[in-house]
């Protein structure tokens, strides 16, 4: 566990808005953070996120992608708008390129994929913003992104086998066949 915390960095505000829907997460979290210095808020959907925001922007903010009322990038969005100098890390659980550009064009300084620890988000937001993130240690195989890449198609399909197939081109039967399979590593 990472020893260092906000007040030896310096950081004048040291305020922290957490937003995630799974609650034992956000509260695993928030704790985590808080050990380490962070005054910290939280939410548990886009709109008490955008209220926190509104009353008072943070100067940190970590916020889920895919929130049960809506996406995470609409707080990202709102807290560059009332604080720019805010720096923010969203969090997902279904990463691809598409989304991740999205989210550091609208001000989020590093997109990280679940399960992230709480040492690669602190490290993420107190980063100096010249330095360059230091590669994983454990990169996905392809044969993982690929399976997230489905996975994520047929959530978004609704669980619809036959649908996912369609939109990715390919043959039922062959998209049951790795639906059944467990996820490689």
């Amino acid at each position: 566990m990472n020893s260092e915390t906000v007040s030896e960095l310096g950081l004048a505000d040291s305020s922290l808005l957490i937003v995630d829907d799974d609650r034992a997460f956000l509260q695993r979290l928030a704790r985590a953070m808080e050990k380490r210095g962070f005054d910290i808020v939280t939410a548990d959907c886009v709109r008490d996120a955008k209220q926190q925001v509104a009353s008072k922007p943070p100067a940190f903010a970590v916020v889920d992608m895919r929130l049960e009322d809506g996406n995470g990038l609409d707080v990202i969005e709102l807290l560059r708008e009332k604080r720019p100098d805010a720096r923010a890390v969203i969090l997902t659980g279904y990463g691809n390129i598409a989304t991740a550009v999205t989210a550091v064009k609208m001000g989020a300084i590093d997109y990280l994929s679940k399960p992230a620890d709480a040492d690669d988000i602190f490290a993420s937001l107190v980063r100096n913003p010249e330095d360059r993130a230091d590669p994983p240690e454990n990169p996905m195989s392809a044969d993982r992104v690929r399976w997230e890449h489905i996975q994520r198609v047929y959530e978004l399909c609704d669980r619809n086998v036959s649908e996912t197939a369609r939109r990715l081109n390919m043959h039922r039967r062959t998209l049951q066949r790795i639906l059944a399979k467990r996820a490689p590593r």
